[in-house]
This record gives structure tokens, sequence and C-alpha cells, in this order.
């Protein structure tokens, strides 16, 4: 069949990718000449510590699918390294032990270390903390360079066209019309727009249970020493819902956040990009209009954190940005899905689980579509 997919982001770039792995043709319209959401805007993290009991398997799948995509694709930077998530408080270093005691732990990766065991895994962690949780499945790939490289795979095989800087203005039957005038025949539709939750995707599904989430984050130059594992604090163990229990009750009555974390709905994700720097962040903003824009509040804070946790200063930072994702506001749905008319599919709202689900989503609207 041949598949018009609307939308150059990761979920848009993991339905091409499957459907050509399954003999399909497929055009793929972005209206930017580049992605430039929340694809390219984040960690580049394929994140299993923290999802919930439910989104597990789809999650485990989708890591399995990045390390396959990885290993035929080396531009995607994939990378198994893990994650250590830092306690600094016998209360945090409680729901780590909860969690490392549940029967899903061992698919998780998870392991309480002590300090010099953390060390021993990650030698540029010379800061205070007083425990870690290791995530052994926790992995990460290049959101910068991901896109670019899966294209170029894509177009190897002869059965893909690219086509940036063209926006889907009317989809008639499988007929996408562009701005530029131009018709698109297809077999079927598949619109993977982001954050984009108006205009053509508004007047093909109406209103959907879906909410826009706004982050503020930040990449240094060059550390100068290998970060062997992604980090995280324990903020984060209140943001993930796979941490949820009695543990987490007890650290949610005992210990406040910082008032500039709780204020800004913070946790610390850190991340080394293959060229040495560091990607920090985030923050959560749900209520819009979103300012333009960004505050420094967040980014001291974040510096702070992070050099408390190396014990060093940190490198320059090069780059400050905000960005913007779709989130489902439907129970237990992990994305939102509509087929508005025969042969159109509408998949978004993952959250900030994109680029940890994007293949295995892709996979899935394949098999419910019939690919």
């Amino acid at each position: 069949m041949r598949l018009i997919i609307i939308g150059g982001g990761i979920l848009g770039t993991a339905h091409a990718f499957e459907a050509v792995r399954r003999g399909h043709e497929v055009v793929h319209l972005e209206r930017e000449a580049e992605a430039r959401g929340a694809t390219v805007r984040n960690f580049g993290l394929v994140w299993v510590s923290g999802r919930a009991s439910e989104e597990l398997e789809i999650t485990l799948r989708s890591r399995q699918l990045w390390e396959e995509i990885g290993a035929d694709v080396p531009g995607v930077g994939f990378r198994a390294n893990g994650s250590l998530t830092l306690l600094r408080t016998p209360a945090e270093i409680a729901v780590a032990h909860e969690v490392a005691e549940r029967p899903d732990a061992p698919a998780r990766g998870f392991t309480v270390l002590d300090p010099d065991e953390a060390r021993a895994l990650n030698p540029a962690l010379r800061g205070k903390f007083l425990a870690a949780l290791h995530c052994s499945r926790d992995a990460t790939v290049e959101s910068r360079q991901a896109m670019p490289a899966l294209r170029a795979h894509l177009e190897a095989t002869g059965r893909y066209i690219f086509l940036p800087g063209v926006e889907a203005r009317a989809v008639d039957g499988t007929r996408v019309r562009d701005d530029h005038g131009r018709l698109h025949d297809g077999d079927l539709v598949v619109l993977c727009t982001g954050a984009a939750h108006s205009g053509l995707v508004r007047e093909l599904a109406g209103e959907l249970p879906v909410r826009r989430v706004r982050l503020q984050m930040m990449q240094t130059a060059a550390l100068g020493e290998p970060l062997t594992t992604s980090i995280a604090d324990g903020d984060s163990l209140r943001y993930y819902p796979g941490f949820a229990g009695e543990a987490l009750d007890g650290l949610n009555r005992t210990q406040p956040q910082d008032v500039v974390a709780e204020q800004h709905h913070m946790q610390l994700l850190c991340v080394q990009r293959l060229g040495g720097g560091l990607t920090i962040g985030d923050t959560h903003e749900y209520r819009e209009p979103f300012p333009f824009d960004v505050g420094e509040g967040p980014y001291d804070y974040l510096v702070a954190l992070v050099e408390e946790l190396l014990g060093r200063r940190l490198p320059p930072v090069h780059r400050r940005w905000a960005g913007v994702y779709s989130q489902s506001t439907d129970a237990g749905q992990i994305v939102c899905r509509r087929t508005p008319a025969e042969g159109v599919h509408l998949v978004t709202g993952p959250g900030g689980r994109g680029m940890t689900l994007g293949p295995a989503l892709a996979e899935q609207t394949a098999d419910l579509i019939g690919l």
C-alpha cells in the first residue's frame, strides 16, 4: 500500500519506518524544513524506569525496537547506557527500595546501589548523594540527529519520499492537498501532527482529549569526561507513575519539594550527548497561554543541583530552549487515536513518552490498521 504520513516528528517518522519495514510505500509531509517540535527538544531518553505498570510491556517492546533500529541505523546514536536516580534523603531511598522489591523490578533492571557502587558505574558522580536507583534498561538516542538518520535509511529503500516545507491543508478520502496546491494520493493517511491540535486536525477529528505541556531545557558545552549513565534526582520519583506506592506517599507527606522545583513542576534529568555536552531539564507548564520567554530561575536551580551531584562546576550553558508536547488526557490511554474517516488515522498525545514509545506505537498502529 501507499501511505501519506503527515508530520515529520518521532511519531510520524516511526510510522513511516514501520510501514516501509513492512513493505509499503510512504510519502511523508512535514510543514517545516526539518522537525522542530518536541521530537528534537527532548533528552532522547528511552525511559523504562518510571513507566506505569500497564505501560511496561509496550515500553520494553519499544526499547527492544530502538536497539534493533540502532543496529541498522547507527546514526540514531542508540546506546544502552542505563540511568541512576540519585537519592539524597532517607525518604527517597525508601521509595527506591520499595520499587526494587516489586515483581517487575527485574524487567526494569532495578538495583539500589550505595554511593561507591554508583560511582564505580559512573565515575563522574563525585558529589553528594546517599544512594542511587540503577535502571539498567534505560537507554538513549540522539534526538537532534535521529530523524535525519532514519529518513536517509528509508530513502535508500526507494519506497520513501520526504517532502519538507509542505503543509497538508485538506484530506478528501485518502487524497491529501498540500499548501502548494499539489495532490497526494494514497491508500491510507496517517496524521502525526504532535502539538498542533487545531487547523486540519480539528477539521477532521474535532476537539480531542489532549492538552499541551510546555517545558524548559538546556545544554552545556562538553563536560570533558564521560557521564556513563543518564542521571535523575529524587523529584523524578514524584513525577513518574511507576514509583507510586506507600513509600512515595510518605515522601510527599514528609519532604516538601524545593520552592522553585514545586513552582515549575520540576524534576532533574540529565544525559550526555555524543559530543560531550549535557542536556539538562526540565520543567512542566500545563496552563495556556504559555509564556513566550524562558525564566532563569529553573536554569539556576538545575545548574546548582547538577553541580552538587557531580561535585564540580559545569561547563558553560550553550543553549536554552522551550518546547511543547501533546499529552492525552484520557485516563489510562497512552496515546490519542482517532479514525475520522475511512482510511484516515490520527495518532497524537503520547506526552513526554514520544521518543521512548515511538517505534512501539507505530508498530501498534500498523497492526491496528492492517498493514
